[in-house]
């Protein structure tokens, strides 16, 4: 871990000491993020209510810069250079930001409901899942109860498909802590408290990696 992205790290537990207990788990998930986006993979996020909100915003802060510029590389811009009928090339290679590949599975109106509608609401997630999942992938899997049908039914999927699950959810963890491959199960029985604490701690998660690639 660069000095830079352990700083970010280590500030999370000052201005939140009560989440000192799962260190590890954060730790963890940097590093599985790391190895993700390093072999070229990609990120899955889903949750219901707000938390659907913050799978939304999780996938905005990797797939647009967050904390610092992410400039294209220069074969990008090397390649929009050789269009032909392209007159915007400097505008377009410098607002470009680098993404971090992620997909929000809550943002699919018309799938979510094309499912709910002939399958199952309990299924909007895992198809979804099925359909995008590759061998190293990341799911972050937001449930505040760790026992939601849909969200447990797409860990499901994603362990079958070989992705690494990151769950975030409450003290107790329910079902979900039993399935994930890291669990973030913050010091919160209550739903907006525990939401109150994924809130900085995915936020973390995304200046550190932003940093670690493109620091």
């Amino acid at each position: 871990m660069k000095e830079s992205v352990k700083k970010i790290f280590d500030d999370l537990f000052v201005r939140y000491p009560g989440l000192l207990p799962i260190a590890d788990s954060v730790r963890a998930s940097f590093d599985a993020l790391k190895n993700c986006y390093s072999s070229g993979g990609k990120v899955l996020a889903c949750g219901n209510g707000g938390s659907a909100s913050d799978s939304e915003h999780l996938v905005g802060e990797l797939m647009n810069k967050f904390n610092r510029k992410r400039p294209v590389s220069p074969d990008f811009r090397k390649r929009l250079s050789s269009l032909t009928g392209v007159t915007s090339v400097d505008y377009l290679a410098d607002h470009l930001e680098t993404p971090l590949p992620a997909i929000s599975l809550v943002s699919q109106t018309a799938l979510i409901t094309a499912v709910a509608n002939d399958i199952s609401a309990e299924m909007i997630f895992a198809q979804q899942v099925f359909g995008y999942a590759q061998p190293g992938d990341i799911l972050f899997a937001f449930s505040t109860s760790g026992n939601s049908p849909n969200i447990l039914n797409a860990v499901n999927v994603a362990r079958a498909c070989n992705m690494i699950i990151i769950g975030f959810t409450g003290e107790n963890g329910g079902k979900l802590k039993e399935i994930c491959t890291i669990t973030i199960s913050v010091p919160a029985q209550k739903t907006y408290i525990i939401q109150e604490y994924h809130f900085p701690i995915y936020h973390c998660l995304c200046m550190m990696i932003e940093e670690e690639m493109f620091g």
